[in-house]
């Protein structure tokens, strides 16, 4: 049974349908009205394995961070939901992304314990549309969401298009890795419980 999850949120800010599935094939139906960040959610898509669908209308007259931050609400959320229990999952995983002279680090723990560490600087205040400082507020939402710890770092780089993908990628691998099935099929936990 594939592990899958429907979320829709309106607000006065964004209207947001998302569709996740973890056991996909990289599927991506991306439509922000934010060409990077349709970019880097694609990306994410590819590489985690996850078939993701996206559909946003936002106040882009504004900015983009409600439409940036709602997103990874959504996304967190669905994260959560499509995984239930936690029960049978490896839990634990870490990559690192090289991305041409970048290189992105991503940890990840599914714990239920919600907690972000972000550390990377950019150099620009935007890539085309998208404002650099909204990765990690997209970040942040998307941890807190799916109540899992998340330890995101750019050990370095100058490009910030490559920085920032290489941390989108680095998370995908690391959550397709973490959302794997163990050998026991048990939870992995000392209490029993995630």
């Amino acid at each position: 049974m594939k592990r899958t999850a429907l979320v829709n949120r309106k607000t006065k800010e964004t209207d947001i349908q998302l569709s996740l599935c973890l056991d996909g094939n990289g599927t991506a139906q991306i439509t922000t009205g934010i060409g990077f960040l349709d970019h880097m959610l694609t990306s994410f898509t590819v590489h985690s394995g996850f078939d993701l669908s996206v559909n946003c209308s936002g106040d882009l007259e504004v900015d983009g961070h409600h439409t940036v931050e709602d997103i990874g609400i959504c996304l967190g959320k669905a994260f959560a939901e499509a995984l239930k229990d936690k029960s049978g999952i490896i839990r634990y995983s870490s990559a690192y992304i090289p991305m041409d002279e970048s290189l992105g680090f991503c940890a990840v723990d599914i714990s239920g314990r919600s907690f972000l560490v972000f550390n990377a600087e950019f150099f620009n205040e935007k890539i085309g549309g998208y404002e650099t400082c909204l990765t990690e507020e997209f970040m942040r939402a998307f941890a807190f969401n799916a109540g899992i710890t998340l330890h995101l770092s750019v050990s370095y780089g100058k490009n910030d298009h490559h920085k920032v993908e290489a941390l989108f990628k680095a998370l995908a691998y690391s959550l397709k890795q973490a959302v794997s099935f163990n050998s026991t099929g048990t939870v992995v936990s000392s209490k029993g419980v995630i």
